[in-house]
């Protein structure tokens, strides 16, 4: 963000960017209580579920997750993010996430190795090692097997991993097939996410701006025609701030209304039709 939209507006960062501080998150209800699930959770292990459409705000849950285990004494958290790979970049990525070295095309050994760290750190810490995957729709059918197989010990009795698969609605007619029954199965914990109302959207953006530092950036008759036009999507409403945003810095406007909102998105008028010469 520039210094210029910074000083502009009074603020600390673009509230309306990807890149917002987690703590800066606006938390609903909903994402409240599956935070506090899973840290019930985390001494247990298991797979949990976090599912909706795009831009229903499915990453920003899951930042906020790690921001709220983050810092647990001795947690440890890993990121998988390349959920399409295939096993041997699986492994791969796995060693790396949790500090020992694999060798890919040995699945038993590396998977001996994996497990007894795993099991080492729930021995020192009694915390399950937590393993946050997004966009596990693009996730292959065999790495979910082998995934699945990992996390568990004792003849399937004692988890000894916490996952948390998040993605869209692919991911839950996937997790109906057969293949992936024994997953959805074991699936504890859900935090399904809709398409908010109106008034959900306007906290969001009434929260984002008050923790940018400047809780009065746009006027309520321009927050209420963003809600409305957002369709119930966060993704969509943060783009249309955005340009708002972006459109009053470059005329260097004080009061950021609805005025501005017809401006910026106002139709290319259609060109007149010339009446054929007779």
């Amino acid at each position: 963000m520039n210094k210029k939209l910074l000083g502009l507006y009074g603020l600390k960062f673009n509230p309306f960017s990807p890149q917002v501080p987690a703590s800066a998150l606006w938390v609903p209800p909903r994402i409240e209580s599956f935070c506090w699930r899973i840290e019930q959770q985390i001494g247990e292990g298991g797979f949990s579920l976090v599912l909706g459409d795009p831009g229903s705000g499915k990453s920003a849950a899951l930042r906020l997750l790690s921001e709220r285990l983050g810092p647990i004494r001795d947690l440890s958290i890993g990121v998988l993010s390349r959920p399409q790979a295939r096993m041997a970049d699986f492994y791969r990525e796995l060693g790396h996430l949790f500090g020992v070295s694999l060798s890919p095309h040995n699945r038993w050994r590396s998977s001996q190795v994996l497990r007894e760290k795993w099991l080492n750190h729930i021995d020192s810490s009694l915390y399950r090692p937590v393993l946050l995957v997004d966009e596990a729709q693009e996730m292959k059918d065999e790495v979910f097997g082998e995934l699945r197989l990992l996390s568990s010990a004792d003849l399937d009795s004692r988890s000894i991993l916490t996952i948390i698969l998040c993605g869209d609605h692919r991911l839950s007619h996937r997790l109906e097939g057969s293949d992936l029954l024994p997953i959805a199965s074991r699936i504890r914990s859900r935090l399904p996410l809709e398409a908010l109302s109106p008034k959900e959207l306007a906290q969001c953006l009434n929260h984002l701006c008050a923790a940018a530092g400047n809780p009065k950036l746009m006027t309520p008759a321009l927050v209420r025609t963003l809600c409305e036009h957002a369709t119930g999507n966060l993704r969509l409403l943060m783009n249309l701030a955005n340009d708002i945003l972006m459109g009053a810095c470059r005329q260097e406007r004080e009061v950021i209304d609805e005025a501005l909102y017809f401006e910026v998105f106002a139709l290319d008028p259609k060109p007149s039709r010339r009446r054929k010469a007779s």
